[in-house]
């Protein structure tokens, strides 16, 4: 049993489903204004009738180029419930999907991801307009969103399956990544421990896990949970249609 769902069994009902805990405030570098808000996690059990993930792979998202209208990024920092809804809320982000990516079987499913055993992590794949949103300010929500200094681990969600991890895309997608990354490290005490790797195999979610914030407008963890981030983020806290 994870330390998610050891915690969820001791918290209220309404935090049956959760999967990652409320955002702590920034914490104050004399060095730089402000420091990206670190992420704690609280747990989530996956419901007992779920059935071994039915959807198809999702193939590897065609390498963008300089003419492309449309880019993709596939990211993950944590529970992907909470990513999400940080990252549907931006301007220029057209589409975002939970899934798994990283690991070494095939169309593995939720109940497979949380015993940490499958190498997969916890993503994200967010298609975005380059002309409304740059792929180095994405980035930067996603660095903002959560703790990139701690290893396979977000708050009281343990293991790989919560890591840090840039898959990137094209090498420009790289250079990005690594440059922000090197911009922005003095805005912790620790080093910042986020992969950046090649993109493999995206295996889409189980479908209740897709727009989970934006279906879940009354359960517990969305409206305390979610909610909160958002708002301490500056973002709108109410789903994007």
């Amino acid at each position: 049993m994870t330390t998610r769902h050891l915690l969820l069994s001791l918290l209220l009902p309404i935090f049956a489903l959760a999967c990652c805990g409320p955002v702590a405030d920034p914490v104050t570098n004399p060095n730089k204004a402000t420091i990206p808000i670190k992420q704690p996690d609280s747990g989530n059990q996956p419901p007992a009738n779920e059935q071994p993930n039915a959807n198809t792979m999702t193939e590897t998202p065609e390498t963008p180029t300089a003419t492309s209208k449309h880019e993709v990024a596939t990211l993950g920092n944590g529970c992907f419930w909470c990513t999400e809804a940080v990252l549907e809320q931006l301007n220029g982000v057209l589409d975002v999907e939970s899934g798994y990516s990283g690991g070494i079987i095939d169309n593995p499913t939720y109940k497979q991801i949380c015993s940490g055993t499958t190498e997969h992590a916890e993503v994200v794949k967010v298609t975005f307009d380059p002309a409304v949103i740059s792929y180095e300010s994405l980035l930067d929500w996603f660095f903002r969103s959560h703790d990139p200094t701690t290893l396979n681990r977000q708050g009281n969600d343990v293991g790989t399956q919560y890591r840090s991890v840039i898959f990137f895309h094209s090498e420009q997608q790289q250079q990005t990544a690594l440059a922000l990354m090197e911009k922005i490290a003095n805005n912790w005490e620790d080093p910042i421990v986020t992969e950046v790797v090649p993109i493999v195999k995206f295996w889409p979610a189980e479908a209740y896990h897709q727009d989970y914030f934006r279906n879940n407008q009354n359960q517990g963890y969305c409206r305390i949970v979610i909610k909160t981030k958002l708002s301490k983020l500056g973002l709108d806290d109410a789903p994007k249609k």
